[in-house]
């Protein structure tokens, strides 16, 4: 008899982890639709106040408070995306203007300049150069540019769905609320209805403080590229600003950009007295800004709108990831706060949870 129990017993186990296994393999495969549906929230959650003001004020239509919103977000997009048009066409123009000639001669004034400039200080450019096998490299141009247009086909795809889902979140936002009521139990429902409050306003508050965190790194970045005469200097700021969304990875890839384009923004100047040194001094610049980002603005944000220690954070975008690549990382700090409100919520007497969320 004890035989048969501990038999079902493993069996059991057995079943219930091979069960889990298969939930989390589920859950990787449909990870697009996740993120699909975060980012549809996330959106929904930041244009709801419009979409009162709106039905409310101005006393719109349901429905047609949610087009009206949709519309003015699709409108600021469409605008930020034209503001970096100028940038493109600058640099294609300068491409298109240059003979082959020319360029061959600028190209092999440039590199004189950098090999003079690295010899002096004992470094052979050209022997690094030998050893570097070109022609593999070239080898990879067809791969990248038919990651390019996968990658702007997924983006196209992506989009579409997050639009199309998050119509739908803002338009029967009622109607699902009352859909997940229906899968929680009577005496639950109350504390349930009081986390989601608490979330809202806990997001509300996060993004918010995103905004100004945003802001206040475009300005510092204006400065420094308008103190320094960089052409375009203020896309150039909102787009390595708008790239700090990204925990940790979109500061580097800012950093790159704004290394790049100060550079290409000099061309045809001397290298060592003018394009390495107002480089030099775009990126110190830059550092400084991200200091005062690192140190000032963002443990403000994290410690009065999440609740959370800077540790927490880290971990918890890292996890984020890990999982879900870049979009991951930004929609984990959002995900991690409304979880601590549900565990609070429902399991208040656990030791690590009231340790967690003592804050909240």
């Amino acid at each position: 008899m004890n035989t048969k129990i501990i038999s079902n017993g493993i069996l059991r186990a057995l079943s219930i982890l091979v069960g889990i296994a298969c939930f989390l393999f589920f859950l990787y495969k449909i990870q697009s639709v996740i993120i699909y549906v975060i980012i549809a929230g996330i959106l929904s959650l930041i244009t709801r106040p419009i979409t009162l003001f709106l039905r409310r004020r101005l006393k719109f239509p349901n429905t047609l408070s949610v087009i009206s919103t949709m519309l003015f977000m699709l409108t600021l997009v469409s605008g930020l995306i034209g503001m970096f048009i100028p940038l493109i066409t600058e640099q294609g123009e300068s491409l298109s203007l240059l003979q082959i000639d020319g360029l061959q001669q600028n190209i092999q004034s440039i590199f004189n300049q950098i090999n003079a400039y690295f010899s002096a200080n004992g470094i052979d450019v050209l022997s690094e150069l030998k050893n570097i096998d070109l022609i593999s490299q070239f080898k990879e141009i067809p791969n990248f540019l038919n990651a390019i247009v996968g990658t702007v086909g997924s983006f196209s795809v992506g989009l579409f769905s997050v639009l199309f889902i998050s119509f739908f979140l803002m338009k029967d936002r009622k109607i699902l609320e009352n859909g997940i009521l229906l899968l929680v139990p009577n005496k639950t429902k109350g504390r349930f209805t009081d986390s989601l409050e608490k979330i809202n306003n806990l997001l509300s508050r996060y993004f918010i403080g995103l905004i100004f965190q945003i802001s206040i790194l475009f300005i510092l970045y204006t400065i420094i590229l308008l103190i320094f005469d960089i052409n375009n200097a203020v896309v150039i700021a909102f787009l390595c600003a708008l790239l700090n969304l990204i925990p940790y990875v979109g500061p580097l890839i800012g950093a790159v950009i704004m290394f790049i384009l100060s550079m290409t923004s000099n061309i045809g100047q001397d290298f060592q007295t003018v394009i390495l040194p107002t480089t030099s001094y775009v990126m110190i610049g830059y550092l400084i800004a991200q200091l005062v980002d690192n140190f000032a603005s963002q443990p403000i944000i994290f410690s009065k709108t999440t609740k959370s220690h800077p540790l927490e954070i880290f971990l918890i975008i890292i996890i984020g990831g890990l999982l879900f690549g870049i979009t991951g990382m930004i929609t984990a700090v959002p995900l991690y706060t409304a979880l601590k409100v549900i565990l609070k919520e429902f399991l208040s007497e656990n030791k690590i949870v009231k340790t967690l969320t003592k804050d909240l």
